[in-house]
């Protein structure tokens, strides 16, 4: 669960007053002692630290490899090194969310970017699944191109 998620969470259960009213059921804690609800909190205090990033979940920099295998169609350059790529997470489920880019809004290619990243974390199993948010603001610009990105427009004629 995202931060995000977890903090709308807690605002709901927070103006019902418990995760069981929120639910609407009836409170599980009534006739219960502050021993017995301490002893049953211990367990689930333990599970929260699922929110550490898992040993067998891909690194960030495995997935920026992975995703240097994605080419812009026009540019013949990686989405990474172009600066495309804005964020890139992996969920317990392994299901990797991407928020990225385009050069132009109005690109019609989205569709092939999004095949080629689908394959690129998905084909290895790498990850199970891919989700994209396609994000405009911050504006993409050739600011955001790296070095080696640099190196490659360079090669192809572009003065950058």
């Amino acid at each position: 669960m995202s931060e995000t998620d977890t903090a709308v969470q807690t605002n709901t259960v927070s103006e019902a007053g418990t995760v069981a009213e929120a639910a609407g059921a009836t409170d599980p804690r009534a006739g219960r002692t502050a021993a017995d609800l301490d002893a049953a909190a211990a367990p689930a205090a333990a599970d929260s630290s699922a929110a550490e990033p898992s040993a067998d979940l891909p690194s960030l920099e495995d997935l920026e490899e992975a995703m240097r295998d994605v080419v812009d169609p026009e540019l013949g350059i990686n989405v990474v090194d172009l600066g495309l790529v804005y964020d890139i997470r992996v969920d317990a489920d392994r299901v990797a969310t991407v928020d990225m880019t385009l050069t132009s809004a109005a690109c019609p290619l989205t569709d092939v970017i999004e095949a080629q990243a689908r394959t690129a974390l998905t084909e290895g199993g790498m990850c199970s699944d891919l989700k994209i948010n396609w994000v405009w603001m911050p504006p993409w610009g050739p600011d955001k191109i790296n070095e080696d990105g640099r190196e490659q427009l360079r090669a192809l004629g572009f003065t950058v």
